[in-house]
Order: C-alpha cells, then sequence, then structure tokens
C-alpha cells in the first residue's frame, strides 16, 4: 500500500489518491504534514467531528432510528447541545451512568426530564443535602400495624432515570449508597437483595465553583461513573431560541414519549453487538495502560476504564447508524472517560499542567491502528 513520510515524526502514514498533495493531521504524532505521495486505498485521520460520518457507511439499524427519535424530541427543550445529547444517549446505551459538572442554570436538570419523558419511564429526584440518610435513597423497612410485619418501601432509587442533584453535598455515606446500585443494578437493605429494573441510569450534577460545604466524590466513586460531562453556556442565538420556546409555557410541560422501555432495552442489546476489531481493542488498552505508566500521572486508569472506553465507542458508532467501532470513535470518548480517573502528581498540579492536557498527550503518543471498513 503506498505510503508517506510524515514531515514531523518520520512515521509512514497512508492516504488515498484524491489527498495527494493536501495538508492533513498525521494520525500519528498529530501535526500537520503534506501528503506527497500519490496512492490508493485508506487513511484513517483521527478527531473528527462527533456528529461526522467519517468514512464509515451508515447503516439504517433500530439504534440510530431510536438516537433520531430521541435526539429530535430533547432538542424541544435543550438546544444546541446535540453532541452533549448524544454522548448522554450513548451512556445509557452502554449502560453506564453520567456526571454532569456544570454551573447552575444550563439545564442539568431539564436534561434528564427530558430524556425520561422521551422514553417514557419513571423519573425520579433526589435533591442531596448534608441531612440526607442512605435510607431516603434505597428505602427502607417500616412497620405494618395490620399486618404486625415490616414492610420494604421503596426509594427514589428504585426509577429507571434517577437524577442525583448536587451529588457531593450530601456525606460520604450517603453517597455510599449509590455504589451498589451504580454496579450491580441492586440495593441491600436489612440484609435482603432488591434487583433494580432495567434500564437504570443515573445522573448526577455537582457544581464545579461552589466548594463550601460539599464532599468530594472519592475515586472509588468518580470511577463508577462512565463519563463526565459539562454541558457549557449556550450561544446568543441559541439563548434567544429559548426564550421564544417559554414565551407562553415551558417546553417540558408538553413533552411526549416517543420511544418505549422495550425500544430502549433493544437498543442496548444490539450495541453490543458493534464489531471492535481486534485492533482496535489493542488500542484502546495500550492507552489506559500508558496512563499507568506516564510521568505526570500519580494514579492511571483502571481495567474498569478500559471497559468504559470499549462500551461507550460501541454505544457511539451505533448511535450515528454505524456497525463497527474505529479509533476515531475511541479518540472522541477517551477524553470524558479517562478525566476524571486520573490523578496528577502534585508538582504537575503546581505547573497548572490539567488532566485534559496530559490525556491528549497520551493520544498523541499511542499509534493510531489503521483499519479497513472490509
Amino acid at each position: 500500500m503506498p505510503q508517506c513520510a510524515c514531515n514531523q515524526c518520520g512515521k509512514q502514514i497512508e492516504f488515498r489518491t484524491e489527498l495527494a498533495g493536501l495538508e492533513t493531521e498525521c494520525p500519528i504524532c498529530g501535526q500537520l504534514t503534506t501528503l506527497t505521495v500519490p496512492s490508493s486505498p485508506i487513511i484513517r485521520i483521527p478527531k473528527q467531528p462527533i456528529t461526522g460520518p467519517g468514512s464509515r457507511k451508515t447503516v439504517d439499524n433500530a439504534v440510530s432510528n431510536l438516537s433520531t427519535k430521541l435526539i429530535q424530541n430533547i432538542e424541544k427543550v435543550i438546544v444546541g447541545k446535540r453532541d452533549k445529547i448524544l454522548l448522554t444517549l450513548a451512556a445509557l446505551l452502554a449502560e453506564g451512568h453520567v456526571l454532569l459538572e456544570d454551573v447552575p442554570g444550563v439545564a442539568k436538570t431539564m436534561l434528564a426530564r427530558a430524556l425520561a419523558q422521551s422514553m417514557g419511564v419513571v423519573f425520579k429526584r433526589v435533591q442531596c443535602t448534608p441531612d440526607l440518610l442512605p435510607n431516603d435513597i434505597t428505602g427502607a423497612s417500616v412497620f405494618n400495624p395490620r399486618t404486625t410485619e415490616f414492610e420494604f418501601r421503596q426509594g427514589p432509587l428504585f426509577a429507571s432515570v434517577l437524577l442525583a442533584d448536587e451529588i457531593n453535598r450530601a456525606t460520604p455515606r450517603t453517597q455510599s449508597a449509590l455504589l451498589e446500585a451504580m454496579s450491580e443494578r441492586q440495593v441491600t437493605v436489612d440484609g435482603k437483595i432488591y434487583a433494580l429494573e432495567r434500564p437504570f441510569f443515573l445522573i448526577a450534577t455537582q457544581n464545579p465553583i461552589d466548594h463550601e460545604g460539599t464532599f468530594p466524590l472519592p475515586e472509588a466513586q468518580l470511577d463508577r461513573f462512565l463519563i463526565r460531562l459539562s454541558l457549557g453556556y449556550p450561544s446568543l442565538s441559541e439563548e434567544a431560541t429559548m426564550l421564544d420556546r417559554l414565551h407562553h409555557e415551558h417546553p417540558i410541560d408538553s413533552l411526549t414519549a416517543v420511544v418505549d422501555v422495550t425500544e430502549v432495552l433493544q437498543a442496548v442489546d444490539a450495541v453490543r453487538s458493534i464489531r471492535v476489531d481486534p485492533k482496535v481493542r489493542d488500542y484502546i488498552l495500550k492507552i489506559t495502560h500508558a496512563t499507568r505508566g506516564h510521568e505526570g500521572i500519580l494514579l492511571g486508569a483502571s481495567p474498569r476504564a478500559s471497559m468504559a472506553i470499549f462500551r461507550m465507542a460501541q454505544g457511539l458508532a451505533a448511535l450515528q447508524g454505524f456497525d463497527y467501532v474505529t479509533p476515531d470513535d475511541v479518540k472522541q470518548v477517551a477524553p470524558l472517560i479517562l478525566g476524571h480517573r486520573l490523578i496528577l502528581r502534585p508538582e504537575n498540579r503546581l505547573r497548572k499542567i490539567t488532566t485534559a492536557t496530559v490525556i491528549q498527550e497520551i493520544l498523541h503518543r499511542v499509534e493510531v491502528p489503521m483499519i479497513s471498513a472490509a
């Protein structure tokens, strides 16, 4: 297969004939280089837009159809955040959980409510405060004088979509009540195990600015969240659209279900069948292992991070109508998964080096595999 040497790192890259003479980004070092050798078949260029079709052909499947319905319905409430909605749906289909870290008033709660209403499932919200007890979330056994027996009354944890608002304001004891449910989808109360119905999707929020009276999430609990997202402020035109829609009533009040639970569970099962090439699997493993040996990282990513990247990449590919995962999918989801799992060395924090910077450095170091659609 014809190749071209990168002007920066000297590595050989492959490209299509029509790209000859053009300047592009080297998939190995990430620097711009000019493709000077005319050639044929393929090149894998990382960092494509999250909603872009790339070089893959889309296929009409149940997952992409469900994605279209949900996104269009949720966008009646959430304006200008299609990429964040897509990532949230990918986490849902990967059977993970989402940590929304952003300032108040950017529609974190609205996203959770709109998602639940679009699927027609049970939605419950827990406002976390320092006096919140574990039994307030899981439920408790209550004595019934009529039957002279204790009966278990379910807490808000028994919902398809649960919003834990300002989770870092709850005490560590209360935060730990969520660990078993997030990992094993079950709750143990008074020595008895209660299974949670599928789907079970937890969206937790926290304010990254106000730290007074908060209890930071420990690493063990952060590791249970599949991804960490930040919605950000809307643009001027997007905010104007929001005001127009709010003129008479809030859009969330008239939002109806566009899919049912059966369709969602079928999509969850379909995501597991998305093909992951052995080269892409090894690429995921090299990225997570690189975090464990990086000189600037005190605590690297655990095997749960490798599984999270694997499942999240499958979900993202399926939602966009693809039936296999590429290294591009991995590069798009890796920062969202690794960002809250790595602990930097103290000297790097003093130098203002962020986790995002280190992750991008690792992604540039690890060689991107070449795969073909065939």
